[in-house]
């Protein structure tokens, strides 16, 4: 199991617009479900993994986004309404547990934003990071960094140009284990 985040971003840096949106919804090229090589990143994936921010605009979709996907949410709370098919937990080691527990050997997307995937780097489970450069500046909106930053150990491992002008960059992520850090002692 990997845990992936991919992620669409303009080529002045933002993963979102200024106004909040996912940077991918502004490419003209983009067709949900279907553009920028999204087909081909979930046939691995049998979990999306996601913050509760992410998660709750699906809730009022008239199409469930993951329908092929088990869904685990790292929230505070169960928002109402969800499915009961998808685990919510408020520790993201715990959920990460979760998550283990569950696989049969598919890769798990980590949808969200900057704050989720540095959540799930800073306990070591990130093992790629995928990015999708689109042709567009925003000149604003929110940053992947600096919650990943220089430190942050990236690996390139590919590229690819897609359709429209965007291109995939694929990096390794640097002190990904595939496995939760040890516990203390006095917690286990």
């Amino acid at each position: 199991m990997r845990i992936r985040a991919r992620l669409s971003m303009s080529a002045d840096g933002y993963v979102t617009t200024p106004n909040g949106w996912p940077a991918l919804t502004a490419d003209p090229a983009f067709v949900s479900g279907e553009s920028h090589g999204i087909r081909e990143f979930l046939a691995d994936c049998e979990a999306a993994l996601m913050g509760r921010t992410t998660f709750e605009p699906a809730l009022n979709n008239t199409r469930w986004p993951w329908p092929d996907l088990d869904v685990f949410v790292l929230g505070s709370h169960r928002p109402e309404g969800t499915p009961d098919h998808v685990t919510t937990d408020s520790d993201p080691a715990r959920l990460l547990e979760k998550i283990r527990a569950a696989n049969k050997g598919g890769d798990v997307h980590l949808v969200g934003g900057p704050r989720t995937i540095a959540t799930f780097h800073a306990l070591g489970a990130l093992d790629r990071l995928e990015l999708v450069v689109l042709p567009l500046l925003f000149g604003g909106g929110t940053q992947l960094t600096p919650a990943l930053g220089a430190d942050t150990r990236l690996t390139f491992q590919s590229q690819r140009a897609l359709p429209g002008g965007s291109v995939e960059i694929v990096y390794a992520c640097g002190g990904s284990r595939g496995e939760l850090p040890a516990r203390p002692a006095s917690q286990r």
